[in-house]
């Protein structure tokens, strides 16, 4: 499975860069407002750090706007996935960016027909939002099962990007359904390589080397 941060803050994604374990980056608008710099800025930093896929979300609402900006943003770079909301219109403009050619990300998906009515259209990727579903009382892995399911029975090429992802047991679960992709932020990621009986162990070691006789 790959490993994509979910932020648009650049120094933590030099940081996870530098551990060899990111595969790509995934933003939108309200994280980009966050780091309250320019967003083609920013954007044109993340290609410079990270050599895998960087989703960019448009911010219009009309098909033919959102077919211009993500014209615009494939541009940018040749790693650049354009981020597409799920509505009609996010569909309309879905077909005719991914018909030229353009890698759609097909964001703010809930269920798993917005994922098939995704595929139909030629999505690269739908980023089914996990954590929004367990806030209101839905179990959020549940759809990432039904999805996987369906693009099994038809064969989709759309790849399955987990999105909202609050805790590490997301990350797990994403793994053991087969998801092929899970995003999450920073404070997410940093929490995978840790483990308490991990630290117990490196601490125990370290005291035993400084009790041997040193030449």
């Amino acid at each position: 499975m790959k490993l994509f941060l979910d932020t648009a803050n650049v120094e933590e994604i030099r940081a996870a860069a530098e551990w060899g374990i990111l595969d790509g980056v995934t933003t939108n608008p309200s994280l980009v407002a966050k780091e309250g710099r320019d967003f083609m800025e920013v954007l044109r930093e993340i290609t410079a750090i990270v050599d895998g896929p960087i989703s960019a979300e448009v911010v219009s609402t009309k098909a033919s706007d959102m077919v211009t900006e993500g014209r615009k943003l494939a541009k940018v770079h040749k790693n650049i996935y354009v981020k597409v909301p799920m509505t009609t219109e996010g569909l309309k403009a879905t077909k005719i960016l991914s018909g030229e050619g353009t890698r759609v990300n097909m964001t703010l998906v809930f269920s798993s027909l917005q994922a098939l009515l995704a595929a139909k259209v030629g999505a690269a990727y739908v980023s089914p939002f996990i954590g929004r579903l367990d806030d209101i009382g839905q179990t959020g892995m549940e759809i990432i099962e039904e999805i996987s399911t369906i693009y099994q029975n038809y064969s989709f090429k759309t790849e399955i990007l987990v999105a909202s992802i609050r805790h590490p047991i997301h990350v797990k679960e994403a793994a053991l359904l087969g998801a092929d992709i899970a995003t999450m932020p920073f404070s997410v990621l940093e929490k995978l390589p840790r483990h308490s009986l991990t630290d117990i162990g490196l601490d125990r070691f370290l005291k035993d080397w400084a009790k041997l006789p040193k030449k």
